[in-house]
């Protein structure tokens, strides 16, 4: 049956900075088994499907795959799917706020001019990870991070900073064999920015991350819960893959907003 297709660069500027996207609408006709097989077959790292909320808050519903397995949650198929929902013509009952149903429950989005973000969702798992967790972290990192966390809002983020962006940006990290961490490391300041790595297992052994929304909400997260003076920042991610993301974060109360561009790439037709 066809269905409408898109597909879009998150957290960019232009296509081929960010993190692509493919999104199938109306797809409340597809059982969880042909979502997996065609997140499988795009081989992104996110393909997302685009269905009516069950929650009477919701404006839509999405369901977010990998090639391998379905998640929760995840920040870059988020900003993308409300903004391939809004491309088709869709308003939120909200003027100006759009409210996503996903795995994780309910998640709020704004867009300001071409910027898009949502509010950053409850840890999961939060504070320091045990010692042979962080052990573990150091060996892959080969070095001694400042502090390893748990970022948990979904995938499980383990988050190391180190002591500054040229570290993350300079960062070859060793995962052994099916190794399964999800590994996010930064490092930076609020004045210049923070520099972001996210490194996780896929069907091909392991993939970087060109951009990730839920790591960088963790981060976020983090550092509000040592320095509660600061209002916003620019987060920098991709560069060790050729790309120049960018991630916009901003504190408003007890509110983190993280966001950034999205670009429409492709639109069309798929069969399934």
């Amino acid at each position: 049956m066809p269905h409408g297709f898109s597909q879009y660069d998150v957290f960019s500027t232009r296509a081929g900075d960010g993190n692509p996207l493919a999104v199938v609408h109306d797809a409340d006709d597809l059982d969880t088994a042909t979502m997996q097989r065609f997140a499988a077959w795009t081989n992104l790292s996110e393909t997302t499907f685009l269905l009516r909320p069950t929650d009477p808050a919701a404006d839509y519903r999405v369901r977010i795959f990998t090639p391998t397995t379905e998640l929760p949650f995840a920040g870059h198929p988020t900003l993308g799917s409300c903004r391939a929902w809004l491309d088709t013509g869709a308003r939120p009952r909200t003027p100006g706020t759009v409210v996503q149903e996903c795995g994780l429950g309910l998640v709020t989005l704004r867009s300001e001019g071409e910027v898009l973000s949502f509010v950053a969702p409850p840890l999961l798992r939060s504070g320091s990870v045990d010692a042979p967790t962080a052990a573990h972290v150091a060996d892959i990192l080969g070095q001694q991070p400042l502090s390893v966390q748990w970022g948990d809002n979904g995938p499980g983020w383990v988050v190391a900073e180190l002591p500054d962006a040229a570290a993350v940006r300079a960062l070859s990290p060793g995962f052994a064999d099916g190794d399964q961490t999800y590994l996010g490391v930064f490092g930076g300041d609020l004045a210049d920015g923070y520099e972001v790595r996210a490194f996780f297992p896929d069907q091909t052994g392991r993939r970087e991350d060109p951009a990730t929304g839920s790591l960088n909400a963790a981060v976020a997260q983090l550092l509000a819960g040592r320095d509660e003076a600061w209002t916003r920042y620019t987060a920098r991610q991709g560069g060790a893959l050729g790309r120049d993301a960018r991630i916009e974060v901003r504190r408003e109360g007890d509110r983190l907003w993280v966001g950034g561009r999205v670009v429409a790439v492709v639109s069309g037709t798929v069969h399934l």
